[in-house]
């Protein structure tokens, strides 16, 4: 059996990427592909539990360091439980996140250095690393009206952070994506979700296509 497709989606807040994974994932089955759709933190119980604690608003004292290797732990067991196995099997998993949120996130809007960072997903992930990533750009600005506008979505840890936070986010996306070009597809998420998900669609239809 032939080895599944890794697919994750990356962006920072309010990119749309959550809304467009579940899209996707609908679209992929209807014709015919077997899917797996999780996200990060989380995807399985532990690392949800993991995900409570990273994201819960009452946790303002956490070191940088600490959030950083929670996200990696959870990564860790979530990969072994979920990922691989249906990657295993020859699904297509679709992954709302994965090591290039933390060295974004972590590793230049924390300040701890990307390259640490991915010291320590590498140790996590061993040689697992997406096929293809698509990163949903949008404004910070932009990007936080979205979540204040949208009361079903659940406001994190995150969210409460400063511009200049989110900011520093997208600059490390736009250095990460410098790094693994290849890997990436960039996407203009400031348009409609129509649009939005039709270009998603399509750059995932083009690179199964090519895969054979």
């Amino acid at each position: 059996m032939n080895r599944g497709v890794f697919i994750t989606l990356e962006g920072p807040e309010g990119a749309g990427k959550t809304t467009i994974l579940q899209l996707l994932g609908a679209a992929l089955e209807k014709e015919g592909h077997r899917v797996v759709v999780t996200r990060e933190p989380g995807g399985i119980p532990i690392a949800e539990q993991i995900r409570e604690v990273i994201l819960n608003k009452e946790n303002t004292a956490m070191d940088s360091r600490t959030e950083a290797l929670l996200y990696a732990a959870a990564r860790r067991q979530h990969l072994v439980e979920r990922i691989i196995p249906a990657l295993e099997q020859g699904m297509i998993v679709l992954c709302d996140r994965f090591i290039d949120s933390s060295l974004a996130y972590q590793g230049h809007a924390r300040g701890l250095e990307i390259e640490e960072i991915y010291s320590i997903n590498t140790f996590a992930i061993a040689d697992v690393m997406p096929d293809i990533t698509l990163y949903f750009d949008i404004e910070p600005e932009e990007g936080l009206k979205r979540i204040q506008a949208n009361n079903h979505r659940e406001v994190n840890r995150l969210d409460l952070e400063t511009i200049d936070f989110h900011k520093k986010v997208r600059e490390g996306y736009q250095l990460v994506m410098n790094r693994w070009k290849e890997r990436f597809v960039l996407i203009d998420a400031s348009q409609s979700l129509e649009v939005v998900f039709e270009q998603a669609k399509q750059s995932i239809v083009e690179f199964l296509h090519k895969k054979g």
